[in-house]
């Protein structure tokens, strides 16, 4: 099983990254390779995304979730995802937001990619445009601020 990490500060207050992060059908606006996240319940998700050229469908819960720290998640059925955003305060407008993901990779053209590091690449990208997303509107597009256990 594969795994990235990646760590990135944004310029909002901690309640901001958070919320903004409990918003997944705006995912693909900041995400590369996600086209669409369906929120089926307060638990449930299903994910199209588009890994090396090839299309993918598949179920997630949400594991953990408590507001302004963390939210965790873990494909359900065939697929073997899950990952986990930690949200820390810096200060009153700043937030450091971590990510780590674990995946089973397939085929020969995911392995080599995840031996080249994309998928490290591809999670720091996508923070840096989760930072650019949220700082430009200086306010969250919702919030989702119940608690999973």
């Amino acid at each position: 099983m594969g795994a990235a990490e990646e760590t990135i500060e944004v310029n909002v207050p901690v309640h901001t990254a958070y919320n903004q992060w409990t918003q997944f059908e705006s995912f693909p606006q900041f995400m590369s390779g996600v086209e669409e996240v369906r929120q089926l319940d307060d638990k449930h998700l299903h994910w199209k995304v588009k890994v090396a050229g090839v299309s993918r469908e598949y179920d997630a819960e949400i594991t953990e979730q408590t507001p302004d720290k963390v939210i965790a998640w873990q494909a359900v059925g065939d697929t073997d995802n899950a990952g986990t955003v930690r949200f820390e305060e810096i200060d009153n407008v700043t937030t450091r937001v971590s990510a780590s993901i674990g995946y089973q990779t397939e085929g020969a053209t995911e392995k080599v990619g995840d031996a080249l590091n994309v998928p490290e690449r591809q999670l720091k990208n996508d923070l840096a445009k989760f930072k650019e997303f949220i700082e430009s509107r200086g306010t969250e597009t919702g919030a989702w601020r119940e608690e999973i256990h």
